[in-house]
């Protein structure tokens, strides 16, 4: 089997991943970017949504090829349909807003266009792509470095690196190679499901609806999708309930006080999966490895938000590993704990903050309560002085 040498091998070409491997190259390492997909972004399991903080801290331009529609703010709605809006068109009109020198909040973002754009990037940077190309295991070798077993088009290959990041997604293949326990239970695991529809009227802002009756474990969403579409979706905990995802979007769309906005709506896609509100992986690195993304479950406890968490923490491990590759350092658990210092320093406590906060909220069993507190939790999330909004 033939052998090359790499200095980061990453298994996974999502947002974390890309990222990664862009910075990564930029500073003259030799890596190597690999995906089992052969097309990006796909299967759609997620809104879309990330805040211009997000792009800008990472270095991404918003670009028409991925950009959908802008967004200025949220509309977070309890059960009974009373409403918190926090529209930065009206909070900060002379800096936010639609007209010349003005800029969004944030932005609805095309999955496929972006997750290419994002890989692009890394390639043009000087990073090498392999898609379709499965990653199969790996072994550390006497000498400090690893090889990893894939297979690229039926030809089995053997890679040499001295770190792997495991980019690859819930429930990390990668993960588990090392040992790492990355399953997740299914009481932290949100079934998604959401229509892109037309004919149904946005506002500019994510509008986020709570309560038991209409998302049991999670919440309902409305948002803009570009060109006159619209996303409507939901998540629910399946140990929360007895129905699934679709019996309560059905129920969301023909019950709810947005009825009447829906009643002329189109169905144009059907788009699924599950989404983690669960914490942080406890340890996320072993010899010669670590992981990123999902893979690491660094997705917002609280919303299900990944992108913005995907970029950041790819952009904190790949600052870690530059430093660390170019001080030739060994490449073990010990040593490579560090990365986990610092994405904790920089994100993960709050993470880890979020995450006891959501906890305390659905062991309530009162459900009135319950959907009192997440109301009043999301409201505040989303708040121009919430010591979250950069998470």
């Amino acid at each position: 089997m033939n052998k090359i040498q790499y200095d980061l091998v990453i298994v996974g070409s999502g947002p974390a991943g890309s990222t990664v491997a862009r910075f990564a190259a930029k500073a003259n390492l030799k890596v190597l970017l690999i995906d089992k997909r052969q097309e990006l972004g796909a299967p759609i399991q997620c809104s879309g949504a990330v805040s211009r903080h997000a792009l800008e801290e990472v270095g991404i331009v918003p670009n028409d090829e991925f950009i959908q529609e802008p967004i200025y703010g949220f509309g977070i709605y309890n059960q009974l349909g009373d409403c918190t809006a926090i529209d930065y068109r009206s909070l900060k009109g002379d800096e936010y807003g639609p007209g010349p020198g003005k800029k969004p909040l944030g932005y609805v973002v095309d999955r496929r266009r972006f997750d290419r754009y994002l890989m692009t990037q890394a390639e043009r940077a000087g990073a090498e792509v392999w898609l379709k190309t499965e990653g199969l295991g790996y072994q550390t070798t006497e000498n400090g470095n690893c090889e990893i077993r894939m297979r690229r088009f039926n030809e089995e290959l053997t890679i040499t690196t001295k770190v792997v990041v495991g980019a690859d997604g819930l429930q990390s293949q990668v993960g588990k190679w090392a040992g790492l326990r990355t399953h997740i239970k299914i009481t932290e695991l949100a079934s998604c499901l959401q229509y892109v529809v037309d004919q149904v009227e946005t506002k500019g802002l994510l509008e986020i609806i709570t309560g038991h009756e209409w998302a049991p474990g999670g919440y309902a969403w409305v948002f803009p999708k570009g060109h006159g579409y619209a996303e409507i979706g939901l998540g629910v905990i399946p140990t929360m309930t007895d129905q699934n995802a679709q019996w309560y979007v059905k129920k969301f769309m023909e019950q709810s006080f947005f009825k009447d906005r829906f009643k002329d709506a189109r169905i144009l896609e059907i788009q699924g999966g599950g989404v983690p509100l669960a914490a942080p992986l406890r340890t996320q690195f072993a010899d010669n490895l670590i992981l990123v993304g999902d893979a690491a479950r660094h997705v917002n406890p609280i919303t299900g938000g990944g992108i913005h968490t995907a970029l950041s923490g790819g952009r904190i491990a790949a600052d870690f590993l530059i430093q660390f590759l170019q001080e030739d350092r060994l490449a073990s658990a010990e040593n490579l704990k560090g990365y986990q210092d610092q994405w904790l320093e920089e994100l993960g406590n709050k993470m880890w903050k979020l995450y006891d906060i959501k906890t305390d909220i659905f062991h309530n069993q009162n459900i009135e309560e319950r959907d009192e507190q997440l109301y009043a939790t999301m409201s505040s999330y989303f708040s121009p002085d919430s010591e979250y909004k950069k998470i």
